[in-house]
């Protein structure tokens, strides 16, 4: 009886607020958010760095026991009390909404990543060009010392190996990369004038965005049939023509040679978390907002595994795609594969476009490549922006839930976002998208939030209740696992990870020849530090506006809060009856 009541209440509550049409809207559009860049140009490069195949072990044991896990718990908190990333912690443990503060910092910070959607489809423009203007040195661009490439697929043609190994020289792709595409400056100081093409990108990328999300998950849903199939069709003809290239086959055994010697680097086992995490997408709070829009019998916990699987299964075929196609690179200028193996904007604009240009059809290849990218970054773009505008609709929701102020807010964020990322577009704007992108989400950032989250449901709200809704929710019980991981495995490893961070921390340097001036190092420290010291300051606010002596006011912080009905179906589960006070947290 309990259980068909509360069906009943989840489903009034989510006609006023919205939900998903189908089941697979929501895999689709989750699937799209956590298969992103990093399953394409961070994973295939750390997995032949540290180890090959050996870095395979701490990869899929963290995948275990932290990956998984923290998936679980954030979809589950999403789906149980349909809120978005702040006013969730209301109903679960009011003196957590730090966390959601938090995150919406970092969610603020993570918007810089539209830049790499806008190179994207700047790339994807000209690729459309009769010769691909990144290969050859034949342009007002290019310098007298640029290096061109020779296209064909014979294995008799290759890059002048002996040219490339010259002193003072660079490639036509890095040339196009920095002169034409970037214009770049001398440094952070030397912002310069905006790229008006890229400008035109960025506009256009924004106004993609606005009618993906106008509607909410209504329109979202409906978009991600599209962006979060289509890349898996670039991805499979890409693997298909990196697998018959001459050379490939090399390329592939640096990916996946184990070394395992390796695996007594703690950098390894660092590396192979902080992948996790950020491949996941984990302590972010965008999953909690998407799985918000569930029905409350939604299979969650099965959920989990299937998309966890789809992530790495993704970024495990993403490493054959890349390095069968830099091991033929490598082939063609006659050098080793580590010599052109490159992480993120350096593989994705410079190592792969001047790989495809030296096969035969390359506007082909590099249209399926760019498409490809171009699709991965608007996906988590959207999802990104649109867990946003629910977070603040949730705060607000007399204010923004109408569906004409619904859209006229969304509008506002998609305009005011496109006019402060115009800074990205500048001729310095990369060294500032580079300190944001090291400062403003940091692995520390990401390890702290897990950590919380942990300690906010494993032992304030407790394991034992939080199992028992997912339970009531699914019908299935999490296994004991998940209450160890929630409660002890994934803290004590954030912590390791967090400290260490601190430990090693090294100011971020461009190329091993840039260093940022002193305000610009502050900068990025306040950015991580104002995501950080949220929780404890919104913990801090919220004992002293409620009322009651020190261990009343902690009492009632830890206890669900939110709206009655919430704290009084969670003590039944108990068999416990609690006064409802919590005046100092209440909901619209």
């Amino acid at each position: 009886m309990n259980r068909q009541r509360r069906k009943v209440e989840k489903q009034k509550a989510a006609e006023d607020r919205g939900q998903w049409a189908s089941k697979t809207e929501y895999v689709l559009v989750v699937a799209g958010y956590v298969v992103g860049l990093g399953n394409v140009w961070r994973f295939p490069y750390l997995c032949y760095k540290n180890g090959g195949g050996a870095f395979l072990v701490p990869y899929g044991l963290l995948a275990v026991f932290c990956g998984i896990p923290l998936f679980l718990l954030e979809t589950s908190v999403g789906q149980c009390t349909q809120e978005g990333f702040i006013t969730c912690w209301r109903k679960l443990c009011p003196l957590a909404q730090g966390i959601g503060c938090a995150y919406l910092m970092t969610k603020l910070y993570d918007f810089t990543y539209i830049i790499v959607e806008v190179w994207a489809l700047f790339y994807l423009v000209f690729s459309f060009s009769a010769q691909l203007p990144w290969a050859t040195c034949e342009n007002t661009w290019n310098t007298a010392n640029c290096v061109g490439l020779q296209i064909s697929d014979s294995p008799s043609a290759n890059l002048t190996g002996n040219q490339t190994k010259l002193q003072n020289t660079t490639s036509a792709a890095t040339e196009f990369w920095e002169r034409r595409v970037l214009g770049v400056s001398g440094g952070i100081e030397e912002l310069g004038s905006v790229r008006w093409e890229l400008a035109l990108c960025l506009l256009a990328c924004w106004v993609f965005c606005y009618f993906s999300i106008w509607k909410g998950v209504r329109s979202s849903g409906k978009v991600a049939y599209f962006t979060a199939t289509f890349p898996y069709v670039m991805l499979l003809i890409l693997l298909i023509r990196g697998l018959t290239l001459p050379g490939a086959w090399e390329g592939i055994y640096y990916y996946l040679y184990p070394d395992l010697n390796r695996l007594a680097n703690h950098q390894v086992w660092i590396e192979a978390g902080a992948q996790i995490l950020f491949s996941y997408s984990l302590a972010a709070g965008t999953l909690i907002v998407m799985s918000s829009y569930n029905d409350y019998s939604n299979n969650c916990y099965k959920d989990c595994f299937w998309l966890c699987l789809l992530n790495s299964g993704t970024s495990f075929v993403a490493g054959f795609v890349v390095f069968s196609v830099l091991g033929f690179m490598a082939q063609k200028q006659g050098v080793a594969v580590d010599t052109v193996a490159e992480s993120g904007p350096g593989l994705a604009f410079i190592a792969y476009p001047q790989a495809t240009a030296l096969m035969l059809l390359p506007q082909f290849w590099t249209v399926c490549f760019f498409l490809m990218l171009l699709l991965l970054a608007a996906d988590t773009h959207f999802v990104m922006v649109e867990s946003l505008i629910t977070t603040v609709s949730d705060l607000f929701p007399k204010l923004f839930r109408a569906p004409v102020r619904h859209e006229i807010f969304v509008l506002i964020i998609c305009i005011s976002n496109f006019l402060v990322h115009l800074i990205l577009v500048t001729e310095g704007g990369i060294y500032l998208f580079q300190l944001v992108d090291f400062y403003g989400s940091t692995r520390a950032c990401q390890n702290f939030m897990a950590i919380c989250e942990c300690l906010a449901v494993g032992w304030i709200f407790g394991a034992d209740r939080f199992c028992n809704i997912i339970e009531d929710m699914t019908g299935q019980r999490p296994s004991v696992l998940f209450k160890v991981c929630w409660k002890y495995t994934v803290p004590l490893l954030s912590l390791i990870s967090f400290i260490l961070y601190l430990v090693d921390y090294k100011h971020l340097r461009i190329n091993d020849w840039y260093v940022y001036p002193d305000w610009a190092y502050a900068l990025g420290w306040t950015m991580t530090l104002s995501s950080v010291l949220l929780v404890p300051l919104c913990a801090a606010v919220q004992m002293i506006l409620t009322a009651g002596t020190f261990r009343q006011r902690l009492s009632v912080l830890c206890r669900p809060g939110g709206d009655p009905a919430w704290q009084r179906r969670t003590m039944e589960e108990e068999g416990t009856t609690v006064e409802l006070v919590n005046p100092a947290v209440t909901t619209e």
